[in-house]
């Protein structure tokens, strides 16, 4: 008897992404056999990392995501105290997205002698700002003021004698020059009655909503909270919010839900096509109001993901090299930053230009200028403003990961009418390490020459239920027909959490419900029939017969009697995922997301 083993590849969702690293790997040969990497699911959403820094301060790394002119864009964040600004990057978050996405990958074991005398994977493809008056009178004062990036940022506080707090900070606002159209006092007034200040930041004059980008915050604090009352104001249904906490231990949402999710839901042949719809129904059957843990475990892993080695390097040799000339350095740091937050900021602030040249033709051909009269370049300032908005960004938010011993990733997605209670983040010891790397085995029975792509097969989750099928791409259990939360829970600072929901034994018994309907060709479960055809040799629990340790232990590796290919679970592969905005988000028109 032969048996073999494949990597069912998944489709990615978000196939338009084109950055480094981010297609699909192409099957690897492993012994003989097809290998591949398990694609991510969950590429878009609202982002934040939260760092717990262990001084009564919390950092907020905020990603921010606008559509519209840059003259209306206003965003305002409620904050105690008076923070420290400062400017992030996209490409930071982008890589611990790629770091931390959950990615499910389906083994196929063959067993049996089965006719490969097509491409059996085919079937699964890869897929300068002005503030106005700073002696502004009461009731509103100015805080701080200080340009960020693209942005300028002002701290108010509102005297909270005030016949009316917030219509007094609205108008205030408005009056110089932030847009709060759609922010009416009833969005900020809870936030001003608990005596909070609020952030406001804008575009600088000249800068476009093209060069939007995340914030950094440090603000006093206990613990981390999202603001989400005021994201109602522009919400889209069930838009998605993934937060990632670093700290000591383990986070938990303290006034949210905890979220383990049945996994017999998700298409492990497409998961990306259904992971978000298990995600929305999931966190609806828990009010609303639950989070997914996707993650969570020590940051040594990440030491190098926002930074790497050769990138630190490379910036101390381009920053100590002399350049022979303007094209040189020019175009020695477009080869390596181009596509980083700010570049073309820094570039912009260290060139003087001809009149009848604009930005974008430089852009195009710096060689076709640099010699015409009129034209400038400050290498001084280009290598400042490099570090200052490109390079030290980046570094900062390393920092912040390797300040903190434990990261967790948790994710969920909420509409308008949810949103009516702001999450708080506590911490727990006694909470397990979670894995954001999922596997699954599909074996499949082979009769003599038969065709692998024909043949019944079963698939055994790590939750303990076995899922079986007939039709290799072809997933059996649709969204509708289980509940999508395996467990809800309420989790404390410390055991295990408080059980709110088990649906673990009903769901067994209606996937054992589905197995009979699947095997017996019916549209829908019904009971035992049996004269309906037979899966593999096995119990009548639907266990294909495996040898101990053959399927469902999670670590990618496949064996079966004296053959078999070894899957390595090093190998599988994640993609750079791309966020949208997060923490209070006030701006007008969001762009709408999906993951």
């Amino acid at each position: 008897m032969k048996n073999r083993t494949f990597a069912t590849l998944s489709l990615i969702a978000a196939a338009a992404l084109t950055w480094g690293g981010l297609t699909p790997k192409p099957a690897n040969a492993c012994g003989g056999f097809f290998c591949s990497a398990a694609n991510p699911v969950n590429q878009a959403a609202e982002q934040i990392i939260f760092s717990d820094n262990g001084d009564g301060t919390i950092t907020a790394v905020i990603q921010i995501m606008y559509e519209g002119p840059a003259e209306s864009f206003a965003w305002l964040l409620p904050i105690p105290g008076v923070p420290d600004v400062e400017v992030s990057s996209n490409a930071a978050l982008d890589r611990l997205n790629n770091a931390t996405n959950p990615t499910y990958q389906l083994n196929t074991v063959f067993d049996g002698d089965c006719n490969f005398g097509f491409p059996t994977t085919a079937a699964a493809p890869m897929a300068d700002g002005d503030f106005g008056n700073e002696s502004a009178p009461n009731p509103v004062s100015v805080l701080a003021e200080k340009q960020v990036g693209p942005y300028d940022s002002v701290t108010i506080a509102v005297d909270p004698t005030t016949e009316d707090a917030a219509q007094a900070a609205v108008d205030w606002l408005t009056d110089n020059g932030y847009d709060v159209t759609d922010i009416g006092p009833d969005v900020l007034r809870p936030y001003l009655d608990d005596g909070l200040n609020l952030v406001a930041f804008r575009l600088t004059k000249g800068n476009s909503s093209g060069a939007i980008r995340p914030v950094m915050i440090t603000y006093d604090s206990d613990l981390p909270l999202i603001p989400i009352r005021p994201t109602a104001v522009a919400a889209t249904e069930d838009m998605p919010i993934k937060v990632w906490v670093l700290s000591n231990e383990r986070a938990i949402p303290k006034n949210y839900k905890g979220l383990i999710l049945n996994e017999a839901l998700i298409d492990w042949f497409n998961p990306s096509d259904t992971y978000n719809e298990v995600v929305s129904k999931a966190a609806d059957e828990a009010g609303g109001q639950g989070f997914v843990t996707e993650f969570a475990g020590s940051t040594d892993a990440f030491m190098d993901t926002i930074v790497f080695q050769w990138e630190r390097q490379t910036w101390m040799d381009f920053s100590s090299t002399t350049f022979a000339s303007d094209v040189e350095m020019y175009n020695q740091a477009t080869q390596n930053w181009a596509g980083w937050d700010g570049f073309d900021e820094a570039l912009a602030a260290a060139v003087t230009l001809p009149e009848d040249v604009d930005f974008d033709d430089l852009q195009l051909c710096f060689l076709c200028y640099s010699n015409d009269v009129g034209f400038a370049f400050d290498q001084g300032e280009f290598l400042t403003r490099l570090f200052e908005d490109v390079i030290k960004p980046m570094w900062d938010t390393q920092d912040l990961i390797d300040s903190r011993p434990y990261m967790t990733r948790l994710y969920t997605t909420m509409s308008a009418d949810e949103m009516s209670l702001d999450p708080i983040f506590d911490f727990n010891p006694d909470l397990g390490d979670v894995s954001n790397v999922h596997v699954a085995d599909r074996v499949v029975g082979c009769p003599d020459n038969g065709d692998p792509n024909a043949q019944p097969w079963t698939v055994e989750l790590d939750q303990g239920d076995t899922v079986m099928g007939t039709e290799f791409g072809v997933w059996p259990i649709d969204i509708e027909d289980e509940p999508a939360a395996l467990q809800i829970l309420q989790y404390g600072t410390s055991g295990e959490g408080e059980m709110v929901t088990d649906n673990g034994p009903m769901i067994t018994d209606m996937i054992n419900d589905q197995n009979d309907a699947t095997m017996n060709g019916d549209d829908e479960p019904a009971a035992d029939d049996p004269g309906g055809p037979s899966m593999l040799a096995g119990d009548d629990t639907g266990d294909p017969g495996l040898d101990d340790g053959a399927a469902g232990s999670g670590d990618g590796v496949q064996k079966k009697g004296d053959s078999g290919c070894a899957v390595g679970g090093d190998d599988a592969g994640t993609s750079l995922g791309l966020w949208a905005a997060a923490l209070g988000l006030l701006a007008l028109r969001r762009r709408r997301r999906t993951a």
